[in-house]
């Protein structure tokens, strides 16, 4: 029986909207929200240490806010002129919308993706003829700059924002039934404050976040996203359904996505045969 939930989230403003409202009143459940993490953007000092220069590059990639602002902050520290010719490439809407609050929105300059990772690809590869700054946070998903490299693309990495840890004090697992965590980042914080034996059962969102969390040896018992449960709040609705109908839920377990493999293997088939008929052309 679940009755109280972690979600590892900021509380949502209006909670009358969150899908996990919907939760806790189809289940008797009480949902409580706590960042376990928090991102802050590097110091001038630690972003000139990783040696790379912003104006060497003509298109720069943004998979999130923090890194948006954090790009910007640097560039006014280091008094860089980012030039009206720079073209960005975000994973969402959401965040090339953000650029907004440095930049004239323009379309010819500012492209994004559906939140996919084959789409946020797709993307990039329409760029790589530019000299690409890849924009990160520390840790962060190796997916993507290694797809990039198996891929042959002329990018550089850059992180521009670290995560740490947030203050766990008031945060006591033997409290709840299930913990909600999105990211790799999640689960080190937990098992950094936490035995793993004080844990309750855990609900992941990510592959790398799932993979983390096998690794640490915690219980998973939902996962998202899949086919049947796109979103963290439909994972945990699943589980709890199968709870409530008597069944024994298993541990989830890690699945290849050879759809994604597939995918990167078409892309690299392709950009091998346009090396090859540019190669003969210039003989």
């Amino acid at each position: 029986m679940v009755k109280r939930v972690l979600v590892s989230q900021p509380r949502p403003a209006v909670i009358e909207k969150s899908p996990f409202y919907e939760l806790s009143t189809k289940y008797k459940v009480e949902v409580d929200y706590k960042p376990l993490i928090r991102v802050v953007g590097v110091s001038l000092k630690e972003f000139r240490s990783q040696r790379v220069e912003i104006l060497d590059h003509t298109a720069v990639i943004f998979t999130s806010r923090t890194t948006v602002d954090s790009f910007f902050k640097v560039c006014e520290e280091a008094r860089i002129t980012v030039p009206e010719t720079m073209k960005y490439i975000c994973n969402t809407e959401a965040v090339a919308l953000y650029l907004q609050k440095y930049i004239v929105y323009r379309k010819r300059k500012i492209s994004f993706a559906d939140g996919t990772f084959t789409s946020l690809l797709e993307l990039i590869i329409k760029y790589k003829s530019e000299r690409l700054l890849l924009a990160l946070s520390e840790p962060h998903k190796p997916e993507l700059p290694e797809t990039l490299t198996k891929l042959k693309i002329n990018y550089d990495p850059v992180i521009l924002a670290l995560t740490v840890a947030a203050d766990m004090g008031d945060v006591k697992p033997s409290e709840y039934d299930l913990m909600a965590l999105y990211s790799p980042s999640d689960v080190k914080s937990v098992m950094d404050n936490f035995k793993l034996e004080q844990l309750p059962v855990i609900a992941t969102f990510g592959e790398a976040t799932l993979r983390a969390a096998l690794d640490a040896g915690m219980k998973v018992k939902a996962s998202a996203p899949s086919p049947e449960a796109p979103s963290m709040a439909k994972a945990i609705d699943l589980y709890l359904a199968k709870l409530k109908r008597g069944e024994e839920v298993g541990d989830v377990e890690i699945r290849t996505d050879e759809a994604k493999e597939e995918f990167i293997r078409t892309q690299q088939t392709k950009l091998a045969k346009k090396s090859r008929a540019r190669t003969s052309v210039a003989k």
